[in-house]
């Protein structure tokens, strides 16, 4: 006889009579038991609210698959747009240090981070599936069959980093170079490329684990795991790139070294949060081996997801690698531009994960209604913090760039940066929603034809012909483009 885990590591597909006859049943029966219903035009009272934010920090077990979709949104939320607000915060705090050090640390940190892409790409589409897969399992009530499946990740995460460490370290000046750096950044970023490649692992751990907790509805983990990997991070970041107190002075590659501290902490502070039992489910002895069969399922789903995230990713390289051949000076802007902006995108991309999180469980308890409506929910909050966010960096793009650099060379590459990205928030605050959703079903897919799209069709041609001073407006234009298209 079959293990039962085992038959369930698929994503079957109910006929579409039994979807809309089985989501009414369920609604029906949530409606009945006074679970779904969500106040019409009455704001929860702040009491209420408080009680929310404080569940979802200490961590909530409810079932996401049942109850009120806002409360459940909220719940989810909160906890991963903190988590995604600390890595933003790093990411402006890293290269406000590091823009101490001269535009060409600045242009080391910025190609490098263009490279890493690829390893992003690797690790956000092994977790996309990591994530579905556990959703699903956890939405069956299937602790045994999340276990299997988070272990498997895990090892699959595993193989992935050490294979591109070993091929990406040795190779960190070449790499530099065909990025279009000039002699000066090569010199003098070698190392940090370097550091950054050999310790992949501990970013491709720490998105694949998260994922699993993500998955399984424990985002208050998630959230804990970051604030300390960054925390580490963000303390350590200055003191080893200027040599304060009985640190040593590293410059740039300082700032690698506490990244990769910072990022391994929190990876094995992940690891002994999922080994401790008493959360939506038990890691034991006997799910420490390679099981091939579920392994190749989660491949396969995750190889759709990492051509999806690839595509933007790759197309990131090649804006990076465009706007080099325009000098270290608009490196530089374009680089603090989009650190800013990843300020808004990433807490942003929290709520996009909750989406994911609660369509996975609602359509593994067989409840596609409750799933599209989690969604549109989520999406109308999005709408609200950028819209919000992205008038501010419209209005105030001078100041903000200011706070980074004071160069005038490169000020004004920065407030171009900021400013025509933001014209596209309104417009990604849904397709970010709307795309994580799709990869949170299982269908990834479509969200990879509309990537394929809307960043080589569409986006990338915009910079064509520009020169100097429009490079960088052409290719904000162009990711504005992107943004409107909401990916």
């Amino acid at each position: 006889m079959s293990d039962p885990a085992e038959t369930t590591e698929s994503f079957p597909t109910l006929p579409a009579s039994e979807n809309v006859a089985e989501s009414g049943l369920i609604a029906n029966a949530e409606l009945a038991a006074g679970l779904e219903a969500e106040p019409t035009g009455v704001p929860e009272s702040a009491e209420g609210m408080w009680a929310a934010i404080r569940e979802s920090l200490r961590g909530s077990h409810r079932d996401y698959t049942v109850g009120p979709i806002g409360r459940a949104v909220i719940l989810l939320a909160i906890p991963m747009v903190l988590e995604m607000f600390m890595e933003s915060l790093f990411a402006v705090a890293d290269i406000f240090w590091v823009s101490h050090l001269g535009p060409e640390a600045a242009a080391t940190v910025g190609l490098t981070e263009s490279l890493l892409t690829l390893v992003y790409a690797l690790a956000i589409g092994l977790s996309i599936g990591a994530t579905a897969t556990i959703a699903r399992r956890i939405g069956e009530k299937n602790p045994e069959g999340a276990a299997r499946a988070a272990v498997q990740a895990i090892l699959l995460a595993l193989t992935v980093a050490i294979v591109i460490a070993l091929i990406g370290a040795p190779l960190a000046p070449k790499l530099l170079l065909f990025m279009g750096a000039s002699p000066a950044v090569i010199q003098q970023g070698a190392t940090f490329t370097r550091i950054m490649m050999a310790g992949n692992v501990t970013v491709v751990m720490l998105f694949m684990i998260n994922a699993v907790f993500r998955g399984a509805g424990d985002a208050a983990i998630a959230m804990r795991v970051l604030w300390l990997a960054n925390s580490i991070n963000i303390i350590l970041g200055p003191l080893l790139i200027f040599g304060i107190g009985p640190f040593p002075k590293l410059g740039v590659a300082g700032a690698a070294i506490a990244t990769n501290i910072g990022r391994g902490t929190g990876a094995l502070f992940a690891i002994s949060k999922l080994v401790r039992s008493g959360g939506r489910f038990d890691v034991r002895r006997r799910h420490l081996r390679v099981e091939t069969a579920i392994m190749g399922r989660m491949l396969r789903l995750s190889s759709t997801a990492t051509f999806q995230v690839f595509i933007g990713m790759a197309s990131w390289i090649g804006l990076a690698r465009i706007i080099a051949s325009f000098g270290t000076d608009v490196v530089a802007g374009y680089i603090v531009g989009i650190r800013v902006i990843l300020f808004a995108l990433l807490p942003s991309w929290g709520m996009s994960n909750a989406a994911a999180t609660m369509v996975g469980q609602a359509l593994g308890a067989r409840n596609p209604d409750r799933a599209e409506r989690a969604v549109w929910k989520a999406g109308s909050y999005n709408v609200v913090f950028l819209g919000i966010v992205g008038l501010m960096f419209i209005l105030f793009a001078g100041p903000i760039i200011r706070v980074f650099t004071v160069n005038p060379h490169v000020v004004p590459y920065g407030i171009d940066c900021l400013r025509i990205i933001s014209c596209g928030f309104l417009f990604y605050a849904y397709g970010m929603v709307l795309g994580q959703s799709f990869n949170g079903a299982g269908d990834t897919w479509t969200p990879t034809i509309i990537n394929l799209f809307v960043f080589w069709l569409w986006e990338l041609p915009l910079h064509l012909d520009a020169d100097d001073h429009q490079s960088l407006r052409f290719l904000a234009l162009g990711i504005a483009a992107r943004l409107c298209a909401g990916n």
